[in-house]
Parts: structure tokens; C-alpha cells; sequence
């Protein structure tokens, strides 16, 4: 994990995952998904929402659905600062 991605769960964002089922622009009986991951800000989903609408725009796929889960990783309060390490044997 980099710096940056601690610095966005610092200010309250979380793990969003989301998969997309669409269909086949030449096929339409076939359905396929998609799996798309992102740092975003709950409860709006500003990015995933922004993707979702990007694909409805660009995308010859048709979605058919779209299901997602959202999960901090850490929280503001739970972020404590360590001075020292112990080893033992």
C-alpha cells in the first residue's frame, strides 16, 4: 500500500468493489461481467458512479446490472502513532 492510498483512508475513504454484468453488443443473449475497483467516499460513490456513467456513454455493452460492496480500511480514530518496537524471542 502506498502513501497515497493511506492518506485517502485517513479522510474517510474506503475499498469500493464493484462488478458489472452487461451484455454483448453483437450478442445480446450473452451476458459477461466486469470487475472494477476503487478508493471512494461512501455512502454517494462518486467515482463508481462517474465509471457508471462513463460506461453508459462509451461502452457498446449495455449494462444489464451493477453490484457493489464498500469497505473502510481504517478510520481516523483508529489511527495511532507507535514509538517504539519490542522483539521477543
Amino acid at each position: 500500500m502506498d502513501h497515497h492510498e493511506t492518506e485517502l483512508m485517513l479522510q474517510g475513504y474506503g475499498l469500493t468493489t464493484a462488478e458489472l454484468f452487461y451484455r454483448m453488443p453483437d450478442y445480446r443473449s450473452v451476458l459477461n461481467s466486469f470487475v472494477w475497483q476503487e478508493y471512494d467516499l461512501a455512502p454517494d460513490h462518486p467515482k463508481l458512479f462517474g465509471f457508471i456513467e462513463f460506461w453508459q456513454k462509451e461502452i457498446e455493452g449495455p449494462l444489464h446490472s451493477v453490484r457493489f460492496t464498500h469497505r473502510k480500511m481504517i478510520a481516523p480514530g483508529e489511527w495511532r502513532n507507535v514509538t517504539g518496537e519490542f522483539t521477543l524471542h
